[in-house]
């Protein structure tokens, strides 16, 4: 990772490389001899230590000889300490007692209540916790586990098996089970976050990428929110908690530092509100987090198919910084989704904190995540050595079950038998298409369905088209060859048109592709293809509203694009082309509607059915750059991986220039340009924008075809899930422009921001949105939409729906559309 010095790299390796003198060993459990699973173990005053696995086993690692004093803590129980003269590999077993809860150290000498009043000095000392924790670096180690129970024996209609050997008889079992250990380097001010994978195992995979990534799950308390699969959490000591909890003071406890701990209770306030139950502790005087164990629906986090999700944190006093240390923490998941139920315990220690790096300009870049070389193929023994929480029993049959198969499931032998079977033809095959693979040389063969790609038009009436396709993987990094031959016939015009084209990738780190294309094939006015064939067939022959008006052109085209520098990816091809116009050959209708009938072809004069465009031969080039500033990105063993950058805009610049028309009046070139960002505002929801302008060079009186045309809509349903960017009201063609034109778009999704804090409909869970849009072109006034909405529409799990009603404006006429959306 670039970010890393060399130095840095090899210390760190080397220190995780280290053999060490001797380990201390044992187990934690409580007085009835019930394993504790994830309690704390360090050397007192330090963040040196590990924590148990599921048995309540630990080992921790000692450098040398000399006497310590080892702590063992766990929430809800009290913290035991015990001192030792280590000289080399020792047994310790530890049992810890319940916590008492005390509340005699609690003086009720006012209404006040003493929760508040410890809530609140926490909160005013956040300035100060923070900066203690504005920067470190630490040593990572997580764990993941994902278990399914009682898996059904079907799943719609289809024999589920044991999913690869996964399941006992009991039809449950881990289906995912990994580890990473990394370095991390984080900073608040500015924020950033850096992680490097030293080494990174999956069970029965080869390339053992976990997705065990130390920020997402980098949950900071401390901050007014953070985000949770994409919603903001509310922490229980934000700066505006008290408007979303209500707070108990359970008892009090001390530590064996003699340090007074309060148990706070988290209630909240309203059921659906993104909050958190459970508890939380605070160190008196320190006013510092001492633990957190917390959960969340999965309705509130917005996550619906996970019924409960739970948070447990371990802080401990790092006395030469005079800091608690957050060392470990649990997320516990319980999931399900059709019929499947899922369990998942994702475990995390926190090691060797430095709490005062030198961090300098060069320290931190755009890349967030690499990995060391090899890292993904550490062997048995280095995790033995070097994993700070021992495996289970499970966990090691586990791991040697699915390593096994792997050797297997790779093999010639296997994978031609698997292939053997998937490649028999069935009758369902004539629907969904038909793929011959050979998986061991890595290619296949594909045949597209016709029924599947059956529509209706009314230039060609019903349409389809057949394909066969031919795929080559060479590597592990992106390398790869498509080729595919397409038909196109329709009943109608009884045109038969044939294209192709072959594309070549050489890797996944700057993405290259090469592509060559070419062939005769129908093609839309507007070649963003506002209309899809699906919403044009169903609007055609129930509506009579042939809304999609195509051309046909032969063509000739190469393509070439990849990233040049990190954030700008090129794009750009040249295009021989012959463009021809098409006319109507069907007024098929299953419907008829009186008072309506279909237009013409022609968008530009739809109710004129005799002319159209005239039929030219033209060149065009175009260049685009898009430009992702500050982005950020994941550097993968075989690819690279862009998460953008909510800080900033992406930006896009092209050109287009059309040359050597039979008309040289109808040549011309065009700028164009857009800008579009979303970002997450706290707790209040997301806000995205979008602005797209562009002018020609020279305004001429060019083909219709290469006006600049807008994604509009018609239909009662939205046109697809890019709201920021589609008009929701707009007629297709009518503002279609060969001048200078402008676009605005703007959209605040609040999600549970509002609704949540309103007396039942707080209960439907629906998220409110609010939009608006203007669009100006040259010679016209401007046309405007304002639109009102419920998103997040459906029931349990199933929440799919949006529904908005929108008003548009154009030259003092109003238009009133309720749209509905479909968000798969």
């Amino acid at each position: 990772m670039d970010f890393f010095k060399k130095l840095i790299v090899t210390f760190t390796l080397l220190i995780l490389s280290n053999s060490t003198f001797g380990q201390l060993i044992g187990k934690v459990s409580d007085k009835q001899g019930n394993p504790i699973p994830f309690a704390s173990v360090y050397l007192e005053g330090s963040v040196t230590g590990t924590t148990t696995n599921n048995n309540g086993n630990y080992s921790l690692e000692i450098k040398k000889k000399g006497i310590y004093t080892v702590v063992f803590q766990f929430l809800g129980f009290e913290t035991q300490k015990k001192e030792f003269n280590f000289s080399g590999y020792t047994t310790l077993n530890i049992i810890l007692l319940e916590e008492q809860i005390s509340l005699e150290e609690v003086q009720v000498s006012s209404k006040e209540n003493p929760a508040d009043i410890i809530i609140q000095k926490t909160i005013d000392n956040k300035k100060l916790s923070k900066s203690k924790l504005s920067k470190y670096t630490a040593n990572f180690y997580s764990r993941g586990m994902l278990k399914i129970n009682k898996a059904p024996q079907k799943f719609l209609g289809n024999e589920i098996g044991n999913l690869g050997g996964n399941l006992d008889s009991t039809r449950s079992g881990i289906i995912y089970l990994s580890e990473t250990i990394s370095v991390i380097k984080h900073q608040k001010k500015p924020k950033i976050f850096n992680e490097q994978i030293i080494a990174s195992k999956v069970a029965g995979e080869n390339n053992g990428i976990s997705f065990n990534q130390a920020e997402e799950v980098n949950f900071d308390f401390y901050e007014n929110s953070f985000n949770l699969d994409d919603t903001e959490m509310i922490s229980p000591i934000a700066n505006n908690a008290f408007g979303y909890y209500k707070y108990k003071l359970v008892g009090t406890i001390y530590n064996k530092n003699g340090r007074l701990i309060n148990k706070i209770q988290l209630i909240p306030k309203r059921k659906n509100d993104r909050v958190f139950s459970g508890h939380i502790y605070i160190v008196e005087n320190d006013w510092a987090i001492y633990g957190v164990d917390v959960l969340v629906s999965g309705m509130q986090a917005g996550i619906p198919f996970v019924k409960e999700l739970k948070i447990k944190q371990n802080y401990n006093y790092v006395k030469k910084f005079d800091i608690w240390a957050k060392t470990t923490q649990i997320i516990d998941v319980d999931a399900g989704i059709f019929k499947f139920n899922f369990e998942g315990r994702f475990s995390a220690t926190y090691s060797n904190h430095n709490f005062a790096p030198n961090f300098d300009d060069s320290t931190f870049t755009n890349e967030v995540l690499s990995f060391s070389e090899n890292a993904t193929k550490k062997d048995t023994s280095y995790w033995n050595k070097t994993r700070p929480i021992p495996l289970t029993k499970e966990e090691v049959s586990d791991y040697q079950k699915k390593d096994s198969l792997m050797v297997i499931k790779k093999s010639k032998k296997h994978l031609d038998s698997i292939d053997n079977k998937q490649n028999k033809f069935k009758l369902l095959n004539i629907i969904t298409g038909y793929t011959f693979r050979n998986t061991y040389k890595k290619w296949s063969v594909s045949l597209s369905s016709p029924i599947k790609k059956l529509a209706f038009n009314t230039v060609q009436g019903w349409n389809s088209t057949i394909g066969i396709g031919y795929k080559k993987k060479y590597d592990n990094k992106g390398k790869h060859l498509n080729i595919g031959l397409n038909t196109n016939y329709g009943f109608s015009d009884q045109r038969l048109r044939p294209s192709g084209f072959l594309s070549y990738k050489w890797n996944n780190r700057t993405y290259p592709i090469l592509s060559f294309s070419g062939g005769t094939t129908i093609t839309q006015f507007n070649t963003q293809n506002p209309i899809s064939p699906l919403w044009n067939t169903i609007s055609s022959i129930y509506f009579e509203r042939n809304y999609m008006k195509i051309y046909e052109k032969t063509f000739a085209k190469i393509s070439f694009s990849r990233e040049i520098v990190n954030g700008v990816h090129l794009f750009s091809n040249i295009e021989y082309a012959n463009r021809t116009p098409l006319f109507n050959t069907t007024n098929y209708v299953m419907f008829p509607r009186k008072n309506i009938s279909y237009t013409s072809n022609n968008p530009e004069t739809p109710f004129n059915f005799d002319t159209s465009f005239e039929g030219h031969n033209i060149w065009s080039i175009n260049i685009n750059a898009k430009i992702r500033f500050g982005q950020k990105y994941l550097s993968y063993p075989n690819q690279k991986i862009k998460l953008g950058n909510s800080k900033y805009p992406s930006l896009n610049v092209g050109f287009r220039k059309n040359f050597g028309a039979s008309n040289t009046e109808w040549n011309s070139d065009l700028v164009f340009s857009q800008l579009s960002q979303d970002f997450a505002i706290g707790h209040r929801g997301i806000i995205a924008y979008g602005a797209k302008g562009g002018t020609f060079l020279k305004k001429k009186n060019i083909q219709f075809i290469d006006y600049v045309h807008f994604n509009g809509n018609r239909l009662l349903f939205a046109p697809n899930d890019n709201y920021v960017g589609n008009f929701l009201a707009l007629p297709y063609y009518n503002l279609s422009t060969n001048d200078k034109y402008g676009e605005l778009h703007m959209e605040h999704n609040f999600k549970g921001a509002i609704l949540n804090r309103v007396p039942y409909l707080d209960l439907l869970k629906f998220h409110l949105v609010v939009g608006s849009k203007g669009l100006f072109t040259a010679n016209n006034r401007p046309y405007s939409e304002f639109s009102f909405g419920l998103d997040n529409i459906g029931f349990g799990k199933w929440r799919f729906l949006r529904i908005d009603f929108v008003r548009s404006n154009f030259n003092d006429n109003t238009e009133n559309r309720i749209i509905i959306g479909i968000r798969l």
